[in-house]
């Protein structure tokens, strides 16, 4: 019987989609051994076109590919790239389970970057909670001692960044920008950034490594589907924090195939961001307390222009405004 079968179908799909992308992090740190991330990104979007392609010929809706709002299309396709190519390369040079636990700031990031560029009211409750959450990052790196702190360290966090400025600004155009505008971009941006670096870093690839970039496709796409069935399935309050599941898997795979056995601190520092995350989920999901909910609203890990990350797709086919949120704007908004 399978472990998931007493669970609902919503969060037993988002725990089998987010062990799939765990194991496609771990054979990108398999192959970032030898390779540039770089050049495992490139070969990972030539490979990911095809089932991209396969996505969006079942794009029902009409009109062209020019962006609404340019600027922060353009905007949200750089921030694709940055966090592509930081994350990749968090994954390949620190271990995983630190990499998972400083990417988890991103929801933290997201409340913060929704004041500026969604106008939103944040209160003390969910300040405290990104506070506590910079605490849980500290308790990660141990920047005064005990953790030899890597360029790696800094990566996962620009990755965190990148893939908060992308999702906040999903969450200002989504409403207004063709889902397949928003999927499209970061692809081609990758591809031509990535081709223009690779003849600097490129190494050659036997048959079986590139058979295991093909696979990194694969588990990303095959990782939206499942995403896109937990959310079909079961609520976004209880399908979003699924994805901290990684974390567990982080410390399987590390132990198992990189000898990296997270410490005391680094799980305590992980609690501590993910405590505080879940906290801003809960606080958002009360009616008049957030009027945006963008952290709510962040359906996947963060988007890293490999693939079409499905966030755009649950926007496009979805109803535009989450179940019991249609009268927000005729209340007062809460603190």
């Amino acid at each position: 019987m399978s472990p998931f079968t007493s669970l609902p179908k919503g969060p037993a799909y988002a725990l089998g989609a987010f062990a799939v992308l765990a194991t496609h992090d771990a054979i990108i740190k398999i192959l970032g051994a030898v390779y540039a991330p770089f050049q495992i990104i490139f070969f990972s979007v030539v490979f990911g076109f095809p089932l991209a392609t396969l996505m969006l010929m079942r794009d029902p809706t009409s009109g062209h590919l020019r962006p609404i709002h340019p600027w922060w299309v353009a905007l949200r396709t750089a921030a694709g790239v940055m966090t592509g190519a930081a994350a990749f390369y968090a994954f390949s040079t620190i271990p995983l389970a630190q990499a998972y636990a400083l990417l988890f700031a991103a929801p933290l990031l997201v409340t913060v970057l929704s004041i500026p560029i969604l106008g939103e009211s944040v209160g003390r409750h969910r300040w405290a909670a990104v506070v506590i959450g910079a605490a849980g990052v500290l308790i990660v790196l141990r920047p005064f001692g005990g953790t030899h702190l890597e360029t790696g360290h800094a990566a996962a966090l620009l990755a965190a960044f990148g893939g908060a400025v992308g999702s906040v600004i999903v969450r200002k155009i989504g409403k207004e920008e063709r889902g397949v505008v928003l999927m499209l971009y970061p692809m081609v941006a990758n591809f031509a950034v990535m081709a223009c670096i690779l003849p600097f870093v490129y190494v050659p690839m036997p048959l079986t490594d590139l058979a295991l970039v093909g696979v990194i496709a694969v588990l990303a796409f095959v990782g939206g589907l499942m995403i896109i069935a937990a959310y079909r399935s079961g609520d976004a309050t209880v399908v979003a924090p699924m994805q901290y599941s990684q974390i567990i898997w982080a410390a399987i795979f590390g132990t198992l195939f990189f000898n990296e056995i997270p410490d005391a601190l680094t799980w305590i520092g992980a609690a501590v961001i993910i405590l505080s995350g879940l906290y801003v989920v809960v606080r958002e999901s009360r009616l008049g307390v957030s009027r945006t909910t963008p952290v709510l609203a962040t359906r996947t890990v963060s988007e890293t222009g490999t693939m079409p990350r499905i966030s755009a797709i649950l926007r496009e086919r979805a109803t535009r405004v989450p179940p019991g949120y249609e009268a927000l704007a005729k209340q007062p908004r809460k603190q």
